[in-house]
Parts: C-alpha cells; sequence; structure tokens
C-alpha cells in the first residue's frame, strides 16, 4: 500500500483518539450494544423460553441493532474528515501539497475504516466470550461480521463525500444521516407499489442487503453491492477534490 495513503491514514487516527468525541462514541456504542446482547441473552436463559438457537437469538439480534447503532452515530464520526480541514484552511495545504487527491480521499477513507474494525472487533468479543461456556455457530457471526464491515464502509464513503462538499461539520453531519435515512428507510417507499418497484426499492435499501449476512447467508449481489456503493462515493469525493485543486 502506498506510504502516503498510510500516513494520512494514521494522522486521521491521532485525529480521532485526540478528541473526547471518539472516546465517548467508543464507550456509548459499547454501551448500547451490550444491552442489546444481554436482554436477548437473559431472555433465552430463561427456562420457559422457546427461542431459537444461542446465534440466532443472541448474537444476530446483537448484530443486527449493533448497524442501526452504527448508522446513527456515523455522521458524528465522518463530519470532521475533510469540512474541518476547510473550515481550518489547512485543505489548502493538501490540496497544494504533492499528494494526490486519489492518496488524500483513500488515506482518510482507511483511517475512518480502521476506526470501525476497532468497534467492530469490540462488539465482537462479546459474543465470544459465550465460547467458554456453550457452542455458536461461528459461520454465521463470521458472516454477520464482514457484513456489518462491509455496511460501515459504505457507510464511511457517503460520510466522506459529504464532508468534501462544506466547510461546516454540522451540515456535513446532518446532510450525511440524511442519506443514511433515506437509503435505509426507502425501501418503504416500495411496499404499495409494483413487485418490480418494491424489488428495485428493495435493492437500494442500505439494510436489505444486510439482513441476508445475520442470517449467515454470503450473497455475491450483497457483498457487489456493498463494494459498488463504497467505490462510487469514494469516486465522487475525488471528482470532488480534483476539481477543487484544479479551479480552486
Amino acid at each position: 500500500m502506498n506510504n502516503n495513503i498510510i500516513l494520512i491514514a494514521i494522522n486521521e487516527l491521532r485525529r480521532f483518539f485526540k478528541s473526547p468525541l471518539a472516546w465517548i462514541i467508543l464507550a456509548v456504542v459499547q454501551f448500547l450494544v451490550a444491552i442489546f446482547f444481554y436482554v436477548p441473552l437473559v431472555m433465552y436463559l430463561q427456562p420457559a423460553s422457546t427461542a431459537a438457537g444461542l446465534t440466532d437469538t443472541v448474537v444476530s439480534t446483537m448484530y443486527g441493532f449493533a448497524a442501526y447503532i452504527i448508522l446513527i452515530i456515523s455522521p458524528l464520526l465522518t463530519m470532521r474528515l475533510i469540512s474541518e480541514e476547510r473550515q481550518l484552511g489547512t485543505i489548502k495545504l493538501l490540496l497544494s501539497s504533492p499528494i494526490s487527491i486519489t492518496e488524500i480521499v483513500l488515506g482518510k477513507f482507511l483511517g475512518i475504516t480502521i476506526f470501525y474494525l476497532l468497534i467492530l472487533l469490540m462488539i465482537t468479543l462479546m459474543p465470544l466470550s459465550l465460547l467458554f461456556g456453550t457452542q455458536l455457530d461461528l459461520g454465521q457471526i463470521a458472516s454477520s461480521l464482514v457484513g456489518l464491515f462491509l455496511l460501515t464502509t459504505s457507510i464511511a464513503s457517503i460520510g466522506l463525500f459529504l464532508s468534501s462538499l462544506t466547510n461546516s461539520p454540522t451540515i456535513s453531519a446532518v446532510s450525511t444521516f440524511g442519506i443514511l435515512l433515506l437509503l435505509l428507510i426507502i425501501k418503504v417507499g416500495g411496499t404499495n407499489a409494483s413487485s418490480m418497484t418494491a424489488l428495485i426499492f428493495s435493492y437500494i435499501s442500505i439494510d436489505s442487503h444486510y439482513n441476508n449476512f445475520l442470517t449467515g447467508l454470503f450473497n455475491s449481489a450483497d457483498i457487489f453491492y456493498y463494494i459498488i456503493l463504497t467505490t462510487f462515493f469514494i469516486i465522487l469525493c475525488i471528482w470532488r477534490l480534483d476539481a477543487e485543486r484544479t479551479y480552486g
């Protein structure tokens, strides 16, 4: 991997951890996910419980709610990626440096992705702790983890692009949340539509593909969806900053 990309990613991680916001987000996410891990676990352990397997009842439920929690807090993580550079005036130094726009964008994307990976690692330690007392479907856990990773990379790319459009982190956060909310609820718009329209809306929805991963199903269509979505917004971000470098 290009050294410039790695250096930019490391710099982004330093910026994250110098901010109390990053630590607060880590704590809040872990706390909320722990609730959605503990409650289904307690219900599953009840003598009168008729729930399915432990992995389906507890682990899949936890990963399902974790996706929504991450979706809600993500705008707070991505809002400063580029908009803060513009707000502080450092974007001019960045764009005038010998580093290519592609390296800048990929470096920032790598930095936020590593931060997401830390969140996913902390989340995954909870279900893995159950292995000390019982058996789990590790294949389904791996599938859920891969799905959540793909989902977070898509979210990161959307937030990165929208952060490149403004010098206000607040506007970046609000617009990112709006786009993510639209991608989340768009499938509702096809509920009363024709079967083809409903199918299209469901395919566009960002969480429809994730639900397949929760059941342990690896579908190439779901993987390609997230790869295409992530690549699309990264390219948009590169074009946006390249135009700013060229035309000012």
